[in-house]
């Protein structure tokens, strides 16, 4: 079983660096979140107040949760029952839709190209595809700064995490945890909309990263020290300032990956329009540049082949 797994895991890592995400409306992620849509404009027509939007939040939360963790059971059993090379394929299939490789360096390489260019504008346009903050007419260091913390924050959310819930309870659970990522990302923001009805998706998301984050925290210092990078710093950043974050599991992967750069990440951000700064990760020793888009990169790449080594050797040995 165990074999299996390792098998399914390198396939589909393979599978999502060459191919990445394909945008299609059957697509697991896609289904999701359609099916949270539709759930939230149903709950939303039959609750009114703050305690009956936590609860209808929560059920929604979790009905989610629960189907997609079954459905997915049951695909992968039945496909497995009438063949099991072709069950193999299609357990592969779903855990590399759960990845965010090939997806994530090619959104910080979109922008980081039109910055070589000096094309802010574009810059700034692509960026706004991966982040929920303002994005109009930000300086050079300002849009590799949210490139650079959305590389890092994503490396556990869409790497480290699936990766970690497959080997802990198969593709079942990866899509699970997956369904959980679609629901935070989705509902849980911290605005009048959604301080009830999503307090429940938000609160899920950070119970389920808790781990992976803590790892990435280990393994940022270890690819930085591995790319020449100053991995002491990245492990004295996470040990200072991860928990300066207001997520509970954010810090941890951007003040290593700050430390790594010798770069400070936070600051103010504007979200349609209004201010909201983040503390400090990490020491300013100098500006951010283009260039750091890349080493990010080279940094999620190598955090991630340390994880996938690491859980390797873990199921190999016991």
């Amino acid at each position: 079983m165990f074999e299996q797994i390792i098998t399914i895991v390198t396939i589909a890592v393979v599978l999502d660096l060459i191919i990445g995400d394909l945008e299609r409306i059957t697509h697991p992620v896609v289904i999701i979140g359609n099916f949270i849509d539709w759930g939230e404009n149903r709950l939303r027509q039959v609750v009114d107040t703050s305690l009956g939007e936590r609860i209808a939040g929560l059920f929604l939360a979790i009905t989610t949760i629960g189907l997609t963790w079954f459905m997915t059971y049951l695909l992968v059993m039945t496909t497995v029952k009438l063949n099991s090379t072709f069950g193999l394929i299609i357990k592969i299939l779903l855990l590399s839709t759960t990845l965010s490789i090939n997806g994530l360096a090619q959104a910080a390489k979109g922008i980081h190209q039109p910055l070589l260019n000096g094309d802010f504008t574009q810059a700034c346009r692509r960026l706004n595809w991966i982040v929920g903050r303002d994005t109009e007419d930000l300086s050079e260091s300002e849009i590799v700064r949210a490139t650079v913390e959305t590389v890092a924050e994503n490396t556990v959310d869409g790497i480290l995490s699936p990766l970690f819930y497959v080997f802990l309870g198969g593709v079942p659970l990866a899509m699970a945890y997956k369904a959980v990522n679609t629901l935070d990302s989705m509902l849980g923001y911290k605005n009048e909309c959604y301080h009830f009805f999503g307090w429940a998706s938000a609160r899920i998301d950070d119970v389920a990263n808790i781990i992976p984050a803590r790892i990435s925290g280990l393994l940022f210092p270890i690819a930085a020290f591995l790319l020449g990078k100053n991995g002491f710093q990245s492990f004295k950043m996470v040990l200072r300032d991860a928990r300066k974050h207001p997520s509970p599991n954010g810090g941890y992967s951007e003040a290593a990956m700050a430390g790594a750069l010798g770069v400070r990440l936070g600051g103010l951000n504007y979200y349609q329009g209004e201010p909201s700064f983040r503390e400090y990760l990490g020491d300013e020793t100098r500006k951010l540049k283009a260039s750091d888009i890349k080493t990010a990169i080279y940094l999620m790449y190598l955090t991630t082949g340390l994880f996938l080594i690491s859980e390797i050797l873990f199921v190999i040995n016991i």
